[in-house]
């Protein structure tokens, strides 16, 4: 029984422990049936109820645990020698376990996983992320991390090194486990990477490196991907190489087998993911091997950085859902003036306003994933719209994010502020979504690049519409939607082709919003739910539509009504 329907005892705070995230998830199941194939979802069903069991359970209860108990850095051994080390809270290290053993969340793109005799579909997987951002999202970054350094080096490094390091990248135990990383961000290069002062200097058949890096997540990870820069390399973005750095060197590679040469500094003391330990270093000549051709670091790298933007727009996504999930609990648990809280419009109206974006968010990340699935198969159409879909769910859902765990806090009231409940942790790490892998201006001036040097926007606009005439959207809708979508495609292009760069974050929104309607709007046709033609209304109404806020009640309020009566039974 879904307790979050449910009444609570007079005094009480309503309390979802006892819900499962898979279950109670009505949209996530429904849009797995579009994703995958029977017998997929047949056989990942099980594993999607285990984990949604756990979600605000047990995991919940390591994820504050973790929260207020952060990784704490050692610098010498009890014997007074030089032996750095991350100390985890045991909270922290159940909960690897349960991502990267029993649930394999790093491993499952690579290898057979969760009953399957392949590797798990990209869907699937993202839905596996999504539901345990809805309790965790710091943990998620090792294994995103993990997951996209391996698709990395096998696609571009050395086949001695990908033989050398995948057993430990896939492994079946924890303690089997090698963890990924990506050293980039420098003082004076975020998120200008040509401005990367790190140097790489040969050293027989390898190369040394020599620098800082100024945040470094997962701190303590056995393989980290790094930038650098070669000696005698040209300056800028053209000069800097892609290189594979090893925390421990294998007894044999010569005199400096043991811990590489570089140095933690200290331990970020970070508004969220406080779970997760993020750092500083002090390269001082640490071993490391060139990933692919010299001079195509930030190509390669892009590789990584992509997939972790996906993965970031994933983790917003499940954040939403749980912060809506916790602020539907209250309104129908709790009773003010002698309503239920759900039965009072202005609460109704604002509910709506947490669950328009949430809803968005699944349908495009979702979009995404499969779109990443189809450029994997070197699809001409699927590499346009990974192109441009990354960025743009990284752009928008992230920020969405920030202000639906907001609303979510304030629908518990005083006592969504304080730390006992989750509201407060979703609020923090909601922060981080917008600024790793690349900033809200990043991304958005990304989507433009992606439409002037790629036309990705026409191919999206393009797939978008006959996604809708296939599902059989019916014709008024469709023709509205067909009409905004246009609206919105040329919006970027203009925006690109004029260097436009300060319209870049207004028509970024644009094309999110009505890909989005456009996919609830398909979603809608292709399940038979109304519910999800109702949420591609709103989105049309709320987001692609101006109003008048001195106006007048009109038709819209009425249809905005009707909605809520669907959608907010």
């Amino acid at each position: 029984m879904d307790l979050s329907l449910t009444a609570t005892p007079h005094g009480l705070q309503p309390d979802t422990r006892a819900v499962n995230a898979f279950d109670d998830d009505a949209s996530l199941r429904a849009l797995l049936g579009l994703y995958l194939a029977p017998a997929e979802l047949e056989a990942l069903t099980p594993a999607f109820q285990r984990l949604g069991a756990l979600v605000h359970g047990r995991l919940d209860v390591l994820a504050h645990e973790a929260d207020r108990n952060p990784p704490v850095l050692r610098h010498r051994d009890r014997q007074g020698r030089d032996a750095q080390a991350i100390d985890k809270h045991p909270a922290y290290v159940e909960m690897e376990r349960i991502g990267f053993q029993d649930f394999a969340m790093a491993a499952m793109s690579h290898r057979p996983a969760l009953g399957l005799d392949r590797p798990v579909p990209h869907a699937a997987k993202y839905a596996i992320q999504y539901l345990f951002a809805e309790a965790e999202f710091g943990l998620l970054c090792p294994i995103s991390m993990t997951d996209a350094l391996t698709r990395t080096i096998r696609r571009y490094a050395d086949p001695d090194l990908v033989a050398r390091y995948l057993p430990g990248l896939t492994a079946d135990r924890l303690e089997d486990q090698i963890q990924g990383a990506m050293f980039m961000t420098e003082k004076a290069a975020g998120s200008d990477v040509g401005a990367t002062e790190t140097v790489a200097r040969r050293d027989g058949e390898g190369w040394r490196l020599w620098g800082d890096k100024w945040f470094c997540s997962n701190t303590d990870a056995g393989l980290a991907l790094v930038l650098a820069r070669p000696e005698g390399a040209p300056q800028g973005i053209k000069g800097v190489s892609l290189f594979l750095l090893p925390r421990d060197l294998p007894e044999g590679d010569g005199p400096d087998w043991g811990r590489n040469r570089y140095r933690i500094v200290r331990l970020k003391d970070k508004l969220g993911t406080r779970s997760m330990a993020s750092g500083e270093i002090t390269l001082e000549g640490a071993v490391a091997w060139m990933v692919g051709e010299p001079g195509q670091g930030f190509v390669q790298m892009a590789e990584m950085i992509n997939q972790s933007r996906l993965s970031n727009a994933v983790r917003s996504a499940g954040m939403m859902r749980r912060s809506l999930r916790e602020a539907l609990a209250v309104a129908r648990g709790r009773s003010a003036f002698g309503s239920r809280l759900i039965d009072l419009p202005l609460q109704r109206r604002q509910l709506l306003k947490l669950m328009v974006p949430t809803e968005q968010a699944l349908s495009v990340t979702m979009f995404t994933a499969d779109a990443l699935a189809r450029a994997d198969v070197g699809e001409a159409e699927g590499l346009k719209l990974r192109r441009i879909l990354t960025p743009l769910v990284k752009f928008r859902v992230c920020r969405d994010a920030r202000k639906v765990a907001g609303d979510g806090m304030e629908a518990r009231g005083g006592v969504g502020y304080i730390e006992e409940w989750p509201e407060p942790r979703l609020l923090r790490d909601a922060h981080l979504g917008s600024i790793w892998e690349g900033t809200s201006n990043i991304v958005a001036l990304d989507v433009l690049r992606a439409s002037r040097k790629e036309a990705a926007h026409a191919a999206l606009g393009e797939a978008l519409s006959r996604r809708m005439e296939e599902a059989g959207v019916g014709v008024d809708l469709r023709g509205r939607l067909d009409g905004l979508l246009v609206r919105a495609v040329a919006a970027v292009g203009a925006a690109a082709e004029a260097g436009a760069d300060d319209r870049a974050r207004s028509v970024a929104s644009g094309l999110y919003h009505a890909a989005s309607a456009c996919l609830l709007a398909a979603e809608g046709a292709m399940l038979g739910d109304a519910r999800r033609t109702a949420l591609a209304g709103l989105v049309i109404r709320h987001k692609l539509t101006p109003r008048d806020p001195l106006g007048v009640e009109g038709e819209d309020d009425g249809l905005d009504r009707a909605a809520a009566d669907l959608l907010l039974p």
